[in-house]
């Protein structure tokens, strides 16, 4: 069996298609189902956020998984499988720790060092768990990402400033609006975690805004971040209610996990003055064709790819930093995979010898049948001591050797030549 990750993410796919692949957190449990009722798929976790959709995976032959979780995640998503074609990053066993442990850290996202990640993966290991398609070795590798993950942000300045889509979002608002900031209206769809940290950066915001009203599915989520926060400026409704408070805003949030937008182009067309719209959503929240309208200006998930991007400056020395930090990690990891490995063998080629020993004599049991019990038991021990001699080299040597690649060659050639 062996380790892989297939997924798509921004780097490699488009924002449309990341769009049409994202799954709401409530359609996971039923993925991972599917995923693991397949012949090449023994255990599997499944993430999807707004620019990454992936699947770690335990499996026997590699296209036959491969083409097993494409077309699972095609089915799950509507889409074709070809429409997934040369987008899928696949990475194979040393390199799945090596991406996992990168992710972890926050350096394959958009916002370097971002915070949310750590969540979104400890959320996917737990269903994994719960839903009892997560084993042994896809719940090491979660783990100790996680932990490398955090030791990246306690050892680096990579989560120095901006550190997340809510920051960055509304820093880019902040920076959009200037001064037109006073006393504008604001709009903020959602009120989960990204949600709160918008709400929490705009009410900070200098020159300070004039209102800021929460607009969520549930009105009692909404009051309790309203309640969080603390501020008079602040007010809530229901989703729904939306089209009844952006005439006159200036500026509109959505932080909202959608499978469809909820505001549409028409939802704009009446009101002549200016709004500038921050799409946080994947798949958007906000229909596309809003930007036909002079009066709006839209900032989705690419926007602020861009400007943080250019933004990342003297964070660029913390992301080295990070990344041998990663690389640090993941060769321990490896390490230990491999001991981990080389034990088990060892183990087993014992438990070889001693079940060839013990069924030869008794096989040749009635060879023995003139001698006493105590020299029946000589000639036992006499066995088995010469036997233990014979596996002693290999034994010392696949401990000597685990966590190189030469204690990987041994291991493989141990299992062929004794059957393991």
């Amino acid at each position: 069996m062996a380790l892989i990750s297939v997924g798509i993410d921004y780097e490699h796919a488009s924002l449309d298609l990341l769009e049409r692949a994202t799954l709401p957190e409530h359609e996971w449990a039923k993925m991972l189902r599917t995923l693991v009722s397949h012949r090449n798929i023994h255990e599997a976790v499944f993430v999807s956020t707004c620019l990454r959709t992936e699947v770690v995976a335990v499996i026997d032959r590699f296209h036959g998984a491969i083409d097993e979780i494409t077309e699972t995640l095609a089915e799950a998503t509507g889409l074709s499988s070809s429409e997934f074609e040369d987008r899928l990053t696949v990475n194979f066993e040393h390199d799945v720790a090596t991406h996992l442990f990168s992710v972890a850290a926050g350096l394959r996202s958009v916002v370097p060092g971002e915070f949310e990640i750590l969540g979104q993966l400890r959320r996917a290991l737990e269903l994994a768990v719960e839903e009892q398609s997560a084993g042994s070795e896809v719940t090491d590798i979660f783990q100790r990402a996680i932990a490398s993950g955090r030791r990246v942000r306690a050892e680096t300045s990579i989560s120095r400033g901006t550190t997340s889509f809510a920051q960055a979002a509304a820093s880019a608002a902040i920076d959009e609006l200037g001064d037109e900031l006073a006393g504008a209206h604001v709009v903020v769809l959602g009120a989960g975690q990204m949600a709160s940290g918008v709400v929490k950066s705009l009410l900070a915001a200098r020159p300070p805004l004039a209102k800021l009203t929460i607009l969520n599915r549930t009105i009692e989520r909404a009051e309790g971040l309203k309640s969080d926060v603390h501020d008079e400026r602040v007010f809530v409704d229901s989703l729904e209610s939306a089209p009844t408070h952006l005439r006159g805003t200036r500026l509109v949030v959505s932080a909202l996990e959608v499978s469809a937008p909820v505001l549409a182009r028409d939802h704009f067309v009446a009101d002549e003055g200016e709004t500038l719209i921050v799409d946080l959503g994947v798949p958007r929240a906000v229909a596309s064709d809003v930007n036909d309208l002079a009066h709006v200006r839209r900032i989705d998930i690419s926007d602020l790819r861009d400007r943080v991007e250019r933004a990342l400056g003297d964070r660029r020395e913390s992301m080295d930093a990070a990344e041998l930090i990663v690389a640090e990690d993941v060769e321990r990891f490896l390490n230990d995979q491999r001991a981990r490995g080389a034990a088990v063998i060892v183990r087993e080629l014992r438990e070889h010898f001693d079940e060839v020993v013990a069924g030869e004599l008794s096989r040749r049991g009635h060879d023995l049948e003139d001698l006493s019990v105590e020299q029946r038991e000589t000639v036992a021990s006499l066995v088995r001591s010469v036997v233990a001699k014979i596996a002693h080299r290999p034994t010392v040597a696949l401990k000597e050797a685990a966590g190189t690649d030469q204690g990987t060659r041994l291991s493989e050639a141990t299992r062929n030549l004794f059957d393991l």
